[in-house]
């Protein structure tokens, strides 16, 4: 089943907003078998509304439209599609009542505005939207041998969200007709350039079969590699190539699940029963935010502390004047100090720790920009290590980030 995805909007197309929301919707398709074979961004604009739904309409089962369904005159994605699938707008009684009880709290919300939303295109099958005014429509057209299901959701991202889940996506698995499964089996590695990756694993690369592909994706040190089968080879044949694959690589893989560090480093924590707290000093903040980020994180994140000034590291986190003054702020020993002072602190098993020059500017002969110091302290020790980065301040630091959770969760996997 393909699919084709059209985000609708001005301010995408001006760089205000990003477009988060066709990657949502491929990562939803993708765990309900749909290829997603394009995306694309259009204007509020009726001609190029048209014409990427004729587009779509060519060649997609499934065409996903986001945004231009509110109420004021730029959204105009609604009437457009009323009158590309032969009809107009009529009054609905069910959204006139879902939207009176939507703003019976508020009730200065509602006005003429508001009121123009429980039109609908007369030729739409219309889905409840819970969260929000704007309707859910769906059409179902046939194209030549092809049923093509079209369904237009919202631009506002979380209500696109809830109703891509409860909406759209039972609707469409149960109208249709193509089943054909996408199998994906991941490898992340950690610590080996892409391209000296490449060249280790080509020989194995080269021996794949034309019905599976090998995709590299790098960020900040993390190569993820996806190896994908559309249909044709089963899971346990993917499975096979990775169990040859993996002693390729030794120790350079982290996982072999497609997750986020912070998810595998929370899982091991809660098998462990232990808890993690950090002290940030040139990250700023980054790794509590990744290790708080996700609903259930309180039962093993106890919290940070931002030791940006010397004074917070000596009064906060216990390191001592002397290292400061002989070592400095960037140095292991001032490192290990952080990383034990935030156990004791926060009253956590394990703590990560960050100290370095993040750049552009602050550098020295001995200590350039980009030079970090990482810890994280256990029960029985503190591990330390010295990275090497370079000269871009967000890089440096989401690199940094990275590192120290690569440390922690190879530690943790070893308990």
């Amino acid at each position: 089943m393909l699919a084709h995805i059209i985000t609708i909007g001005d301010e995408l197309l001006i760089g205000q907003v990003v477009d988060t929301n066709s990657a949502f919707i491929c990562q939803e398709l993708n765990n309900h078998n749909i290829v997603v074979d394009e995306v694309v961004s259009v204007h509020d604009d009726r001609q190029q509304i048209v014409s990427a739904l004729d587009n779509a309409m060519q060649c997609a089962d499934l065409v996903l439209l986001t945004g231009g369904l509110g109420p004021t005159k730029d959204d105009i994605t609604k009437l457009t599609l009323a009158r590309y699938f032969g009809g107009e707008l009529v009054e609905n009684d069910e959204v006139r009542q879902h939207i009176f009880e939507l703003y019976s709290s508020r009730p200065q919300v509602f006005n003429s505005l508001t009121a123009t939303q429980w039109l609908v295109p007369q030729n739409a099958i219309i889905l409840p939207n819970r969260v929000g005014s704007a309707p859910l429509m769906v059409w179902m057209r046939h194209v030549g041998k092809r049923e093509v299901i079209v369904a237009s959701m919202p631009g506002v991202p979380y209500e696109m969200e809830i109703a891509m889940r409860e909406q759209v996506m039972p609707f469409v698995e149960a109208h249709r007709t193509l089943t054909n499964a996408i199998v994906h089996r991941h490898v992340m590695v950690y610590g080996i350039p892409e391209s000296t990756l490449a060249l280790q694993i080509a020989q194995w690369e080269a021996a794949l079969p034309e019905t599976m592909h090998l995709a590299y994706l790098p960020k900040d040190g993390i190569v993820r590699l996806r190896l994908s089968s559309y249909g044709e080879a089963s899971a346990a044949q993917l499975d096979e190539r990775v169990s040859v694959l993996l002693p390729l690589l030794g120790d350079a893989v982290v996982a072999t699940e497609d997750k986020p560090l912070e998810v595998l480093v929370g899982e091991q924590l809660l098998r462990l029963h232990a808890t993690v707290g950090s002290a940030e000093s040139c990250t700023g903040g980054k790794i509590a935010a990744l290790l708080s980020k996700h609903a259930g994180s309180s039962d093993f994140y106890k919290g940070s502390v931002v030791a940006y000034s010397n004074e917070v590291k000596m009064s906060v986190l216990g390191v001592e004047k002397t290292t400061l003054e002989e070592w400095g702020a960037v140095s292991e020993q001032t490192v290990i100090q952080m990383a034990q002072g935030a156990r004791r602190v926060l009253g956590t098993d394990y703590a990560v720790a960050t100290s370095g020059i993040a750049g552009p500017g602050g550098g020295t002969a001995d200590k350039p920009v980009g030079t970090i110091w990482t810890a994280v302290a256990t029960p029985e020790k503190v591990y330390t290590k010295l990275l090497h980065l370079g000269t871009l301040r967000d890089k440096n630091t989401d690199r940094t980030t990275v590192a120290v959770l690569v440390n922690l969760l190879r530690i943790l996997q070893n308990k």
